[in-house]
């Protein structure tokens, strides 16, 4: 009797400890169920690969995290160039002729930081952690550094409508440390009407509906996105997890992403490559107001890595080229994008130029004169000159990247003699920066 009640006691410590473990073992898969796909990619990682190699591959140096009252300059790979400010000759626009995204037609917000002060959260915003305005040593404007175990609002309160664009600029400075990156996580999201940044929908942000999108980023080409929409706390769509190959390289400068969505149509683009093209993602009826951003936790400690966002866009509506152009005779886009102080086209404006192309070859009498706009930044004089070369700029890429007759074209630049929004707010500003196309 005395054995068995020794045993007994022997037991129950096992016991205990057993219960104890499967509690733990069951929250920690709770607070990984977001990272289990991503995991699954990672496992193929062959874990005997010299770290220095794996180094060699991807060339890049993590960003330099600014001292206590040091000035708030980012470091990043001197190996990525700056972009650059004065434009060649003759610009060549080089692009993806799949690429066929096409920003929305009315500006709801933006935000590059011009107006926030460095070191500190944008005006208005909300975390759940810490974040701060940077400038980079490699390129211009300012930045967001994002951190890890972190979820961001944005200031924006207006509502998106039923068909909308979403685009940002993303770095993502990361060196191999034979861990998992931090994954980051991006999308929208709907208050209702209830304040857009407050702090309900830092932790419940799922309430009412979200789309959200995340990168698994790793070494190679073993990059990875999935996505998720919810509506009312409960999952409404999941797409299967698709390899983003050209991601790594991009690892140390600038990719730019594009969302759209057209009702329940949602679609993706990273660096111009379709990502998702999903017709029934969106709650249909939900309005959407907010953007977000979530840093995941990872091994890296905050010296090993750096992410940063800039040039956030929300456009809503959807562009009628050929109508406004050929028959009410003008069209006016703010989806033509320059290099800063230049006229050098950024890619991801090829979706537009390509429309536009269009409709002149389908209309082969048509002839435009291309006007460029300005904000009211800067000097006068420049801003008229630049606003010329810009569209002197698009011409030429007309000609050259779709073969359009350069006697259909003429070229003028008005600078910021002709605002089409108010120069005192952010969304002003970026409706001047613009490309009118008039019928001759």
């Amino acid at each position: 009797m005395k054995r068995i009640l020794f045993i007994a006691v022997l037991l129950i410590p096992a016991t205990v400890f057993s219960q104890g473990f499967m509690d733990r073992l069951k929250k920690k898969v709770t607070n990984k169920a977001e990272q289990k796909a991503g995991e699954k990619v990672e496992k193929t990682i062959d874990k005997g690969v010299d770290k220095a190699e794996q180094a060699g591959k991807s060339g890049n140096k993590p960003a330099d995290q600014p001292a206590p009252g040091a000035t708030n300059t980012a470091a990043v790979p001197e190996a990525a160039p700056a972009p650059a400010t004065t434009a060649p000759a003759t610009p060549a626009l080089k692009s993806n002729t799949r690429f066929d995204f096409i920003p929305g037609e009315q500006i709801v917000y933006t935000e590059n930081f011009d107006q926030e002060a460095i070191g500190e959260l944008p005006t208005n915003w909300n975390t759940t952690g810490t974040g701060e305005v940077v400038t980079l040593n490699n390129f211009p404007g300012k930045w967001l550094q994002v951190h890890q175990r972190s979820f961001y609002l944005t200031s924006n309160q207006a509502e998106f409508g039923e068909n909308y664009t979403v685009e940002f600029d993303l770095i993502m400075n990361v060196k191999y440390n034979g861990h998992f990156f931090p994954y980051i996580e991006f999308g929208f999201l709907s208050t209702n009407k209830e304040p857009a940044a407050s702090n309900d929908y830092l932790r419940n942000y799922r309430k009412y509906a979200s789309l959200e999108a995340i990168f698994y980023p790793s070494e190679g080409e073993r990059s990875t996105m999935g996505i998720h929409t919810y509506q009312a706390n409960k999952n409404y769509y999941t797409g299967d997890q698709q390899t983003v190959p050209a991601l790594s390289k991009f690892f140390g400068k600038p990719i730019h992403i594009a969302m759209q969505v057209q009702k329940e149509r949602l679609r993706i683009w990273a660096d111009q490559e379709k990502i998702f093209d999903a017709p029934k993602a969106m709650p249909a009826g939900v309005i959407m107001n907010q953007l977000m951003f979530q840093i995941h936790s990872s091994s890296y400690k905050e010296d090993q890595y750096g992410y940063f966002l800039t040039n956030l866009k929300v456009a809503k509506g959807v562009p009628d080229m050929r109508h406004k152009l050929v028959e009410e005779g003008k069209f006016s886009t703010t989806g033509i994008l320059f290099d800063v102080n230049s006229d050098v086209i950024r890619p991801e404006s090829f979706g537009v130029l390509k429309s536009i192309a269009t409709v002149l070859k389908e209309n082969g009498d048509l002839k435009v004169k291309i006007i460029g706009h300005t904000d009211s930044d800067g000097d006068d004089q420049k801003n008229l000159q630049l606003s010329q070369k810009r569209a002197a700029a698009v011409a030429r890429a007309l000609q050259e990247s779709f073969s359009i007759e350069a006697g259909r074209l003429q070229t003028d630049g008005k600078g910021e003699t002709a605002p089409a929004g108010d120069n005192k707010t952010k969304e002003g500003k970026a409706l001047n920066r613009r490309v009118e196309f008039i019928k001759l």
